[in-house]
């Protein structure tokens, strides 16, 4: 090598450990300058996954604790303290909890999740032979037993011998309906009436 090429080697090696210098003081200059930002944005990341770790075990905690409780009540149904753990730590698991032991009473349940307030409502009006109240729930579109509704509605109408009502409430169910099935049925029996 020549003493040119020497010279010029060593420029370069200077130079690049000239730059990697620079760029190193730049990044303390920006630590510094922005230090407490940074350190804040640690531990709020840090905060954060603790606390999102802590929730979901509260929340593991809380749903076993719901379904041993849920096992306690279907156990048995005059479980109080069981009935209180489902109250506080799931209160639909508790709603299903009041709507199985209605049920087995004979009884309505004050329960708050919809489609058991609708299904409450059903059994209800089909123990009392309540034309009105399953005309109702049939009215309504998202109910989830219309088409069942409706055949009851029709089976009560044609027991108290109102023959052609019957007939015209059991046209209103779709011939894709689980419930066309027992329509055609009664159908057929009301040809002879």
């Amino acid at each position: 090598m020549s003493i040119k090429e020497n010279v010029d080697y060593v420029k370069t090696g200077l130079s690049s450990e000239e730059k990697f210098l620079e760029s190193f003081v730049k990044s303390e200059r920006f630590f510094e300058k922005y230090k407490t930002l940074i350190f804040a944005f640690v531990i709020i990341i840090i905060v954060g996954i603790i606390g999102f770790f802590i929730k979901e075990n509260l929340a593991q905690s809380n749903k076993l604790k719901a379904n041993i409780a849920f096992n306690q009540v279907l156990e048995n149904s005059n479980n109080a303290q069981a009935l209180a753990t489902l109250k506080d730590k799931n209160p639909q698991l508790y709603d299903i909890a009041l709507y199985l032991q209605a049920k087995k009473e004979a009884k309505v349940a004050q329960i708050s999740v919809p489609l058991l307030k609708e299904l409450s409502k059903y059994q209800t009006a089909l123990a009392n032979k309540n034309i009105n109240e399953l005309d109702n729930l049939s009215m309504q579109n998202d109910f989830l037993l219309k088409e069942f509704a409706i055949f009851n509605k029709a089976l009560l109408l044609t027991n108290e011998g109102k023959f052609n009502e019957a007939k015209i409430t059991l046209a209103l169910i779709p011939q894709t309906s689980k419930a066309f099935e027992l329509a055609k049925l009664l159908n057929h029996y009301l040809i002879t009436k």
